[in-house]
């Protein structure tokens, strides 16, 4: 199976060298559906407080903060995640279409909602969040999330293989600049394409489209490349400049200042 179903990219700043990321693949077994598991941990001084920004990507993350055990929709807009002390969070990163058989009903009703998996799992979910809260370092959770994961598994859905491999071809394809692209090279209706991503995704495949050029955008800026906008898919830099600013909170000029100014960048992201 292919893996590369999202970018790596999406983690807009942190200056704090005391933050730490850390990356898991799920089993072999379970990969159909998710991508990988996460950990974020920091240990700040006594008094102080720090803040990472993300930009989301067109995925679904169970995520262990704070005890509570929660499902994490698509995100349309970047966030700001404040944290002090000492402290972990640990996610799960299901691929683009792979909660919809967990969930069993559109996943665009998850869109830019936090909601306590326990709405869907029950009182299982709350043995989970307690396993969770005991295990000990990350391959411990990694542990207790697949045995749940398991718990739960859903049957076969081929559906979640084929949006896969539109948004394989959304992420790497750059012959693909507009939906139409999509539904003439897979044979499907902008109807019927519209509908799938409601389901299975949670925000339309032209989001998905812009977001996954946005994010490499940002990459490219933060690694001193450069953004070549007639690479992203646009026409008309204007428009570029436009959906960057709208998106990242800055111009593409801003930013490639902020990254020599402030140690702001473009990192690996969990979500």
């Amino acid at each position: 199976m292919d893996n590369a179903t999202t970018s790596v990219h999406g983690l807009l700043g942190t200056g704090d060298p005391s933050f730490r990321l850390d990356r898991v693949p799920v089993s072999a077994e379970l990969g159909a559906f998710v991508e990988r598991h996460w950990m974020t941990s920091w240990d700040m001084p006594a008094g102080r407080s720090a803040s990472v920004t993300l930009l989301p990507h067109p995925c679904v993350n169970l995520v262990f903060d704070r005890g509570q055990l929660m499902i994490s929709g698509v995100g349309r807009d970047r966030f700001t995640y404040t944290y002090q002390g000492r402290g972990q969070v640990f996610g799960i990163k299901f691929r683009p279409g792979g909660f919809q058989p967990f969930y069993g009903g559109p996943v665009a009703e998850l869109t830019d909602q936090v909601r306590p998996l326990s709405t869907l799992w029950g009182s299982a979910a709350t043995v989970f969040a307690d396993e969770l809260a005991g295990a000990s370092g990350l391959d411990g959770f990694v542990a207790v999330a697949e045995r749940h994961l398991r718990a739960h598994w859903p049957p076969p859905d081929t559906e979640v293989a084929r949006v896969g491999r539109i948004v394989r071809a959304l992420l790497h394809d750059r012959t693909v600049t507009r939906v139409q692209d999509v539904t003439e090279r897979f044979g499907l209706s902008m109807r019927t394409l519209q509908r799938l991503f409601q389901r299975y995704v949670g925000v339309s495949p032209k989001w998905v489209l812009k977001r996954y050029r946005l994010h490499e955008a940002a990459a490219l800026l933060a690694s001193g490349k450069g953004g070549d906008w007639t690479e992203l898919g646009y026409f008309d830099q204007s428009h570029f400049i436009r959906d960057f600013t709208r998106a990242i909170g800055m111009t593409p000029s801003a930013y490639m200042a902020a990254l020599g100014d402030h140690g702001f960048g473009v990192f690996p992201t969990y979500v």
